[in-house]
C-alpha cells in the first residue's frame, strides 16, 4: 500500500548561517558546505584542493554531523538545486545558507535512508525545481519544499529493503571511487619522487648541474605536445542521440542524460577522444583529466594534448598538474578565467633523459589504466543504478523481484 504526501509531513528544513566571506580561507578547522559538494544526480563529493574554510567564530548548532542530509537549495551550478547528500563526515562541514538541513523526521512515516533516495528522484527534484525563483541566481526555500507531493510505501520495511538495494550499488560506486582515488594518489606520489624531490631510478649517480640532472632538458609545454582545441559546437549541434559532447561538466561528473549529443559525422576526426586520452580545460576549471568515459567528442574551451613522444603521456599528465597553479596564476577574464594558448610557451619543465620516463610509464601505466576500468565499472553500476531508482520508488518494480549487486 502506497500514501500520497507533502515533503512537509516528514521533516522539517533549516537555513544555513550566513558565514562571512571575510573569514573564508584556504586552510582551517572547518569547511564551508556549498552547492559545489552535491553531485548533479545526488551525493555528497569532497574538492580536494578546492574547499573554502572558515576562521571565523562557528555556533556550534551550524556544525554539520556524520550523515546529516542536505539539500541545495540555489542553483550555482547547472543541475545541482534540488540535489540531496548525506554528510561524510562529522564536526568538518558547515552549515552554509542556501542548503537546507533536513530535521526532525518523523521516523513512524519515513526511513532516512529512503527519503535520500526519495529526494533525488526525477519527479521529486523537478517540483523542487519548479518552485525556484530569482532573475540571476534561482533559488527555492523550506516553505515552498514543504509544498513538493511524494508517494510513499506504507510500509517501514519496504522503504528499507528499497534503500538496502539502491545503497548497494552507492556502495560499490563509493569503493570504486576510493580505489580509484588510492590509484591516483600512488602514481602522482611516485612522479613527485621521481621528478620534483629528484629521488628517480640511478639519482645517486647522476650529477646535478644548476639545479638539474644532467641530460634533463628545460622545455615549454607546447614543445613537447600539440595541444588541439575542442570544437566549436553550436546550439543547433546539441541533439539527444550520437556521441556525447564533453564540456567541462562532463570532465567533473562524467557523461550523463543532460549531456549533449552529435552524430559526430561533420567533427574532425581528430577531435574525436577515446579513453585514455589526455585532456586539459583551459577555461574556468584549469585541469588535466585522463578521460574514462567512453568515445565522445571534444567541445571547445578544452585541449586535446597529443604529446610528440607517446611514451610521455602520463609524464606530461603529472607535469601539467604541477604546473596549474602557474596556469591559474596567468588566467584572466572577468567573468570566466582562462588562459590564452601561447601560455603554453611561457610555462616550463624539465624533460627528464627517455630511459627514465620509459621507467616511469611502466610503473604508472597500469595504475591508470586501473583506474579507467574502474570508472567504465562505476558507470555500468550508475546506469543500473538509475534505471532502477524511478521503478523501486514508484513501485513498478518490486523489491521481491530484486536482490541487491553482486559485490
Amino acid at each position: 500500500m502506497w500514501n500520497e504526501t507533502t515533503l512537509g509531513e516528514l521533516f522539517t528544513l533549516k537555513h544555513g548561517y550566513a558565514l562571512k566571506g571575510e573569514y573564508f580561507s584556504h586552510s582551517g578547522e572547518f569547511v564551508v558546505t556549498t552547492p559545489g559538494h552535491f553531485h548533479e544526480e545526488g551525493g555528497f563529493r569532497e574538492r580536494s584542493g578546492k574547499e573554502k574554510f572558515y576562521t571565523g567564530d562557528v555556533k556550534e548548532n551550524f556544525i554539520l554531523k556524520r550523515g546529516d542530509l542536505v539539500i541545495a537549495m540555489t542553483e550555482q551550478g547547472e543541475g545541482l538545486l534540488g540535489s540531496t547528500a548525506s554528510i561524510p563526515v562529522g564536526n568538518y562541514y558547515l552549515h552554509n545558507q542556501r542548503i537546507g538541513l533536513i530535521e526532525n523526521l518523523k521516523f513512524e512515516l519515513i526511513d532516512k535512508a529512503y527519503l535520500y533516495f526519495l529526494l533525488n528522484t526525477a519527479y521529486v527534484r523537478a517540483q523542487v525545481v519548479a518552485s525556484a525563483n530569482g532573475a540571476k541566481v534561482r533559488h527555492t526555500s523550506p516553505e515552498r519544499i514543504y509544498k513538493v507531493k511524494v508517494r510513499i510505501p506504507s510500509s517501514i520495511n519496504i522503504q528499507k529493503e528499497i534503500a538496502n538495494i539502491l545503497s548497494a550499488y552507492d556502495e560499490l560506486i563509493d569503493n570504486n571511487n576510493q580505489r580509484i582515488s588510492l590509484l591516483e594518489q600512488m602514481a602522482e606520489e611516485i612522479y613527485k619522487e621521481w621528478f620534483v624531490r629528484l629521488r628517480f631510478p640511478g639519482h645517486e649517480q647522476t650529477r646535478i648541474v644548476d639545479g638539474v640532472p644532467e641530460g634533463w632538458e628545460k622545455k615549454a609545454f607546447d614543445d613537447v605536445a600539440q595541444f588541439i582545441n575542442g570544437y566549436a559546437f553550436k546550439p543547433d549541434d546539441w541533439g539527444e542521440t550520437g556521441l556525447p559532447i564533453i564540456k567541462i561538466a562532463e570532465l567533473k561528473n562524467g557523461v550523463t542524460e543532460k549531456t549533449p549529443r552529435n552524430d559526430g559525422s561533420e567533427i574532425p576526426q581528430k577531435l574525436h577522444i577515446q579513453n585514455g586520452e589526455l585532456l586539459f580545460s583551459w577555461s574556468a576549471d584549469l585541469e588535466a583529466y585522463i578521460w574514462g568515459d567512453g568515445g565522445a567528442l571534444l567541445n571547445q574551451h578544452l585541449f586535446k594534448v597529443v604529446p610528440h613522444v607517446e611514451n610521455q603521456k602520463y609524464f606530461l599528465y603529472f607535469s601539467l598538474r604541477e604546473k596549474m597553479q602557474i596556469f591559474r596564476n596567468m588566467s584572466n577574464g572577468a567573468t570566466m578565467q582562462h588562459i590564452k594558448k601561447s601560455e603554453l610557451s611561457r610555462v616550463f619543465l624539465y624533460l627528464p633523459v627517455n630511459k627514465i620516463i620509459e621507467k616511469f610509464t611502466v610503473l604508472v601505466k597500469p595504475q591508470l589504466k586501473e583506474v579507467i576500468i574502474l570508472k567504465e565499472k562505476n558507470k555500468i553500476l550508475k546506469q543500473t543504478r538509475d534505471l532502477l531508482l524511478p521503478r523501486l520508488m514508484s513501485g513498478k518494480l518490486s523489491v521481491e523481484q530484486l536482490l541487491t549487486p553482486d559485490t
